[in-house]
């Protein structure tokens, strides 16, 4: 009998709140308020647990988003937490677990939706089901199609207070490009802007609010060069939009002036997001560096934006000349502990996998900074062709600052790939005219030996005379001056590090994502037993030769 009487009045109780559900709102009132505040993030990349540094990670997000619901739900507001994609590949904890932990951190978060980035492709499909199967929320994607029928939900539809909310989802129409065909067999990347063409008007007729959470990127004034084009191309095409949530690009979209990106943007300043064709477009940067917050106001069929802030988490700058001592921009944030409970074994797991063989060598792999700074070593194109292969570009040019460390003969661990490649950059591709390619070449042969910047030249050979790269040869055959193609470097040198040209502005560039040390590591997995013999250096590249007269 009591567990009849438990039974019965649970399904009382359930029964009471399907009925009051019911009876909620289905359209908003006329001559009301609503305060609606949308959170936003994009770009995880894997950063489920705080840096070396403090700074971001899960815990302390989840206490900035539990706060602001809480203070928007006292005053009678409502939220939506939404993210624009790539919650894959960044970090060996993350990449060694296939982001389970990343996807449950989310879920306690209370994520509404999220957009498929191109990096959620990065791995087998089995994975990503896995997945999709995990969240607790929608991954959205309109265009991305498998047999002519779409292979993710198209938009979600949420009901505010009685404003009702459509989330649509798109992805970049470059992610074939960008990501590792076998695990893109069957799908169609149909145009994000063909799609959203077609459907925000069959949204406008379902909802009061459309809002695209988006992985296609935030190029200011619409300047997206070469790549597809991203939100700003799709916000001036499609009208009906009332705001994108952004990712991709992995920059805070914080303008300076009209169709002027604020580059130098600071933590915790101030940040005005772009506005095309009347739809806002914000973008959170990255990794969970930022908790975007938008608050709007609807009434009488206007969707106003009141606010807008960009909220650090823990993010730090140096207070000494020697940066060894740092501080946070803004108050800083404590960690939620649940969220520590729940991704603590995942972390300490990780770590654990980092002592673990992941492949091995015949011989050692010369990373030593005295020789590496003066000569290419074996080490240098096993790292240049690991890049070249990820990538599917032409060639890679590597500064030798950032090789740290050699790879000994026999097993080979995660740890030691690390040692390698501590740092955690990112690679960057960039298609450049052959004449393009011969001045990168320059500038790279100039590099003085003994230095950070002396360059590793893997996939393509540089013709020198009197210190001048004169010509080059790309698999066997001289480059053609008006011919293109793609380079991979990393981003430290993209953003002009140790003295290399700034290649961000480029038309063409592209931050893949992909870490330095993991696709080091995936390389290594691939080709064991690496035999150190088939990265011996190329004739024609060595340090004398460079610059013999």
């Amino acid at each position: 009998m009591r567990i009849f009487h438990t039974l019965f009045v649970a399904s009382l109780i359930a029964a009471t709140l399907a009925a009051c559900s019911s009876l909620a709102p289905t359209q908003p009132a006329a001559d009301t308020t609503y305060a609606i505040t949308i959170l936003h993030t994009n770009d995880h990349h894997g950063r489920f647990w705080q840096n070396s540094d403090g700074e971001y990670g899960m815990a302390a997000r989840k206490t900035v988003v539990d706060t602001i619901r809480a203070e928007v739900a006292a005053a009678g507001g409502y939220s939506l937490l939404l993210d624009g994609g790539d919650v894959n590949t960044g970090v060996p904890e993350s990449d060694l677990q296939d982001a389970v932990p990343d996807f449950k951190g989310m879920n306690l978060l209370g994520y509404d939706a999220m957009a498929v980035g191109n990096h959620e492709f990065d791995r087998s499909p089995a994975v990503l089901a896995m997945q999709r199967k995990l969240a607790a929320f929608p991954m959205l994607s309109a265009n991305i199609y498998r047999q002519g029928a779409r292979a993710f939900d198209a938009y979600k539809l949420f009901n505010l207070g009685g404003v009702r909310v459509a989330v649509l989802g798109l992805t970049t129409d470059d992610t074939p490009k960008l990501g590792n065909p076998d695990n893109m067999q069957g799908l169609e990347f149909r145009s994000p802007i063909a799609e959203a063409a077609k459907l925000v008007p069959e949204l406008r007729q379902q909802a009061d609010v459309v809002i695209a959470a988006t992985h296609m990127g935030h190029y200011a004034n619409g300047q997206h060069g070469t790549l597809a084009p991203g939100d700003v191309e799709m916000a001036r095409a499609v009208k009906g939009l009332d705001l994108v949530v952004g990712g991709h690009t992995q920059n805070p979209a914080c303008m300076q002036a009209e169709n002027v990106l604020d580059t130098a943007y600071v933590p915790g300043s101030p940040c005005q997001p772009d506005r095309q064709n009347g739809t806002w477009i914000v973008q959170a940067h990255e990794w969970g560096k930022y908790v975007g917050r938008a608050d709007f106001q609807y009434r009488n069929g206007s969707f106003t934006l009141v606010k807008y802030a960009l909220i650090p988490i823990n993010l730090k700058k140096s207070v000494t000349a020697n940066d060894t001592a740092r501080t946070t921009y803004t108050t800083p944030i404590a960690e939620n502990p649940d969220m520590l409970a729940l991704l603590q074994p995942y972390q300490d797991f990780g770590q654990k996998k980092l002592l673990v063989a992941v492949g091995s060598s015949d011989a050692r792999l010369e990373g030593d900074r005295f020789v590496v700074r003066k000569q290419i070593t074996n080490l240098g194109v096993l790292i240049g062709q690991a890049m070249v292969e990820r990538t599917r570009s032409d060639f890679a040019v590597i500064n030798s600052g950032g090789i740290r460390e050699s790879l000994p003969a026999g097993p080979i661990t995660y740890k030691d790939v690390l040692k390698v490649q501590p740092f955690g950059v990112t690679l960057v591709t960039l298609n450049l005219t052959g004449r393009e390619v011969l001045d990168y070449l320059q500038s790279a042969v100039a590099m003085s030996p003994g230095a950070g910047g002396f360059a590793h030249i893997v996939g393509v050979e540089p013709l020198v005379a009197n210190g001048q790269v004169v010509q080059a040869r790309i698999k066997g055959a001289f480059v053609n001056p008006d011919q293109t193609y793609q380079m991979v470097i990393n981003q430290f040198m993209a953003v002009g590090g140790d003295g290399y040209p700034t290649m961000t502005a480029h038309a063409s560039y592209v931050d893949t994502g992909f870490v330095d040390a993991e696709v080091l590591r995936a390389y290594i997995v691939a080709h064991s037993p690496l035999e150190a013999a088939n990265y011996a250096p190329p004739k024609g590249v060595t340090c004398q030769e460079r610059h013999c007269e």
